[in-house]
């Protein structure tokens, strides 16, 4: 397995993954990145197999479980009930009952209110150069994933604030700072979520939140952690991944003029340019996959965005074509983890896209798009656009 030290937080780096992706693909399935002491998945067939082994999973083993400094208690005890950290049986039950509110027909009624809310956004745009980021991709997901969970509108801000500082814990460049930001974030969410589902239980309605209470209820063993974890989780990557699509996508159709959104081009707007770029998993046996031996407590990193870009997967893949045809993208993991809210996030991307190009086509970026800082996520600090209405 060959060896290579790379940053995540070089400069270029971050602003271009992609060329350390193409050299350390061409070196095989897995190579071994030193700043992270792990074995990474590179091509798409070895993260399409890491995603789906059943011998792998999220949940560290107990043996290696680290013990939690006292400062982050707050932040892993949300953690310790995430079902995206947890393997079966406690993740299959959690996931059957999240899933009930994320049907077909549940995300496709959310579609006129989607639509209403982009154009909305777009009457509200300035008339000079503004960061579309913060007027259209933030506000977009995060009311969307409050509707659906039945979390007041007026708590978007808040919602946008806590999910931002928890989510930086998994980036490269995490510090103390970042660390008691976290906890204090942990903190006020689990308690305004603990309040807000004691409000719901008296006064349920039509949303995700009564429907976790009403099964919690029924006795199918969800207790009040999972269910404020549970809303946290969802709250968190209901938007957090769509806000830096949306940033990276139109960034990268507006560079290459296009401004015509059919499916496709919402599917190769998810593979060309994705927002999480690692997706790490323990090893539960020894295993040998292509022609690679790991043993139980190993870790292996999937490289998504990696994967994504992979040429024996995807011809010219560094080239944008709304018309590619080729195996779907890494983008929402796989396996048991693959993402739950990928229709809804589909849907979002679509309506957002189209609407946003219909009301404002001469729409252009006005200053060069930087991206953030914040690996293993990859999504810009900012996009300044004018409307030029």
């Amino acid at each position: 397995m060959h060896r290579f030290d790379q940053s995540p937080t070089d400069p270029n780096f971050v602003q271009n993954p992609y060329p350390f992706y193409d050299r350390a693909r061409a070196t095989g399935d897995f190579f071994w990145w030193q700043n992270y002491d792990m074995a990474c998945a590179v091509s798409h067939k070895a993260v399409h197999a890491v995603l789906r082994d059943k011998r792998m999973g999220r949940e560290c083993p107990a043996e290696l479980a680290p013990d939690t400094p006292g400062h982050l208690r707050p932040f892993y005890a949300i953690e310790a009930h995430s079902m995206l950290e947890l393997e079966p049986p406690r993740h299959t039950r959690l996931r059957a009952l999240v899933l009930r509110a994320f049907t077909s027909r549940t995300i496709a009624a959310l579609e006129p209110g989607i639509r209403q809310l982009c154009h909305h956004l777009i009457d509200q745009f300035p008339d000079q150069p503004f960061d579309l980021l913060k007027h259209y991709a933030q506000p977009v997901p995060v009311i969307v994933i409050c509707r659906l969970l039945g979390v007041p509108e007026t708590y978007a801000d808040d919602l946008l604030r806590w999910s931002n500082a928890m989510v930086a814990m998994y980036q490269a460049g995490r510090s103390r700072a970042i660390e008691d930001a976290a906890a204090q974030a942990s903190h006020e969410f689990s308690a305004f979520m603990r309040d807000y589902i004691s409000q719901r239980r008296k006064t349920p309605g039509d949303d995700l939140i009564s429907t976790l209470i009403a099964a919690e209820q029924a006795g199918d063993k969800l207790n009040e952690d999972e269910l404020i974890t549970t809303c946290i989780l969802l709250l968190n990557a209901g938007h957090e991944a769509t806000v830096h699509t949306l940033g990276n996508g139109v960034k990268t159709l507006l560079e290459r003029d296009i401004r015509t959104i059919s499916p496709s081009t919402v599917e190769e707007v998810i593979r060309f340019d994705p927002p999480l770029h690692m997706f790490t998993r323990w090893v539960y046996e020894d295993v040998e996959l292509h022609g690679q031996q790991f043993k139980r407590g190993d870790q292996i990193a999937c490289l998504l965005a990696a994967a994504n870009r992979d040429p024996d997967a995807y011809a010219a893949p560094d080239r944008f074509d709304p018309n590619r045809k080729g195996p779907q993208s890494t983008s929402f993991g796989g396996g048991i983890h693959f993402c739950v809210g990928a229709p809804l996030a589909r849907l979002e991307l679509q309506i957002a896209l189209s609407v946003l190009f219909e009301r404002c086509p001469k729409l252009s970026i006005t200053e060069t798009a930087q991206y953030a800082n914040v690996y293993h996520f990859h999504g810009l600090k900012e996009l300044i656009v004018s409307p030029n209405r």
